[in-house]
């Protein structure tokens, strides 16, 4: 058996983010007396993924992205403080446990052979809960998050973390699975581990970068693993 542990990334690849965001941005409206539209969830989507890449490239902490995306959001609507408005849907999305198909059958049956961890870039208010609530959290030993270590995805050292946290020293024996190619894919790459990208749109990779596997439904890695 080539592997003894297996990391995963959270969001868009156990979890359904694009569920949980949608959810709970659609009660935070709710709760500010706000007309929701499909437009307001498509624009903050755009602001907030940009914002997250700027995560990524350390040119925005974690704090400022808390709250900076509904300022660019609500930018012309005084009546809605974005800090407000942050805490609010944060405090929404933390209860969005919502999985991905095959994602508990999938971990369930991987933890029989491997050790398994979560390595996630999200909020520790927001995927803690998440995990915890979540059937998941029987079967995965660690949860790693980069708000919490101090480390981001691609960063070297939040891999460093999660091999600790697993007890585990040989790099040959781990793999990163995940639906980003420039955090999850290239940090995994970088740090000299074997990779999986979890592309279920079938999007074309234009990193650079080649993985070790590329599957389109969870249920491949068990023909992989």
């Amino acid at each position: 058996m080539k592997y003894k542990v297996v990391l995963f990334d959270a969001d868009n690849t156990l979890f359904d983010y694009d569920q949980a965001q949608e959810v709970a941005f659609r009660q935070a409206f709710h709760e500010f007396n706000l007309d929701y539209s499909d437009d307001w969830l498509s624009r903050y989507r755009l602001i907030s993924e940009s914002l997250w890449r700027r995560l990524e490239n350390g040119t925005i902490l974690a704090t400022e992205l808390r709250y900076k995306r509904f300022e660019a959001l609500f930018e012309n609507r005084l009546e809605v403080d974005p800090v407000s408005f942050s805490e609010s849907y944060l405090d929404k999305l933390s209860e969005g446990r919502f999985l991905l198909e095959g994602a508990q059958e999938v971990v369930a049956e991987l933890a029989l052979k491997y050790e398994l961890a979560i390595v996630t870039n999200g909020l520790k208010g927001v995927q803690l809960p998440r995990f915890q609530g979540s059937p998941l959290s029987k079967f995965i030993k660690s949860l790693i998050i980069s708000e919490e270590v101090g480390y981001k995805k691609s960063d070297a050292g939040i891999f460093d973390c999660a091999l600790r946290a697993m007890q585990h020293t040989e790099r040959s024996s781990v793999i990163m699975i995940g639906d980003s190619l420039t955090s999850d894919i290239k940090g995994g790459f970088d740090y000299g581990i074997d990779t999986c990208w979890y592309n279920p749109s079938g999007a074309a990779n234009q990193s650079g970068i080649t993985p070790n596997y590329e599957i389109k439904h969870l249920n491949e890695l068990l023909g992989i693993l």
